[in-house]
């Protein structure tokens, strides 16, 4: 159900233009953002997908908070075409768990294809997905193909994949900083979570974030540590 505000949003007699203020944000010298830019660089070089966790539980508003950060993310034309479902029922997410080791298994028996399977060797997965039960949450992340205005007809939305990408790097973001260690899981295809999570047949599942705390013998593959140096990813003109 969408909000007093959000609703007049996506009311047709609503599509209008309207200025207001730049909300003000506190000036910093160039010294304090090389400093605030450091420290961000060196707080999110400790994250890592971690598919190794404990049981310990994650209080809810701390899930919502990180997914209302997800939501405040840009998108093509302020549509943001994206949904999210947290899902802490263990009957539910041992469904997934089911139903994305089935997907899964096909894969890893050669229907990634030989090469996409090789890429994945210095990563050391398999079909087995133990943390989709162990983690205290999932978050499933759809992208909405269209939107629906008030009198029920549809609208387009835009450069969804983008827009929806660009959100689950804010959630993956605000979830580190909370403390908390994530894995992007896409089992393809996610068709079985619209009729498992009651999802409209508009959305589409691109991704299943476990999200949780690791355990204490958790590991990660040393490949993962192995990031191009800048000079291989930015040009400056």
């Amino acid at each position: 159900m969408l909000s007093k505000k959000a609703a007049a949003m996506f009311a047709r007699e609503q599509l209008s233009y309207d200025a207001i203020k730049l909300t003000p944000r506190p000036e910093m010298t160039d010294e304090d953002m090389q400093q605030a830019a450091l420290a961000y660089y060196q707080t999110m070089k400790q994250r890592h997908t971690v598919r190794d966790y404990i049981d310990r539980e994650v209080p809810e508003d701390v899930i919502q908070n990180c997914i209302r950060t997800a939501g405040s993310a840009p998108s093509g034309a302020n549509h943001q075409p994206w949904y999210f479902v947290a899902i802490r029922n263990p009957v539910i997410k041992h469904e997934i768990r089911l139903a994305a080791e089935a997907e899964e298994e096909k894969f890893y028996a050669g229907g990634g294809g030989d090469e996409w399977i090789k890429a994945l060797e210095p990563i050391g997965t398999n079909a087995d997905k133990p943390h989709l039960d162990i983690a205290p949450w999932l978050i499933v992340i759809f992208a909405q193909r269209y939107g629906v205005f008030d009198d029920g007809t549809r609208f387009k939305n835009y450069y969804v994949p983008d827009s929806v990408g660009i959100a689950t790097g804010f959630l993956i973001s605000a979830l580190h900083h909370a403390g908390l260690y994530s894995l992007t899981h896409t089992p393809n295809p996610m068709r079985f979570l619209n009729k498992l999570l009651n999802r409209p047949s508009h959305e589409k599942a691109v991704m299943i974030l476990a999200v949780g705390h690791a355990s204490k013998d958790a590991t990660v593959p040393g490949v993962a540590r192995i990031k191009k140096p800048l000079d291989e990813i930015l040009t400056v003109i």
